[in-house]
């Protein structure tokens, strides 16, 4: 077997490795939100600056996690793109 086939195979194995423990991921974190989310709407000492502020923390989370996902996407792209030639 061709050494550029196995190393294309790793790859291969290693992005379906991430992707399915990145899911994993973002489901836990999407539930930890809603339980989060639950506990600030029955939190009525908590003002509404800390509630934004909550809100803004989880939207960057969320962006973050977002651009982490597509950075790794375009690297896995690269290597394949390299293997190709």
């Amino acid at each position: 077997m061709d050494q550029k086939q196995i190393l294309k195979q790793m790859i291969e194995f290693n992005q379906a490795a991430f992707n399915n423990t990145f899911q994993a991921m973002s489901l836990l974190q999407d539930q930890f939100e809603r339980v989060a989310q639950t506990a600030v709407d029955q939190a009525n000492w908590l003002p509404e600056e800390g509630r934004k502020a909550i809100e803004n923390w989880v939207e960057a989370f969320k962006t973050g996690r977002a651009d982490f996902k597509k950075y790794v996407d375009d690297s896995y792209k690269k290597v394949e793109s390299f293997l190709a030639e």
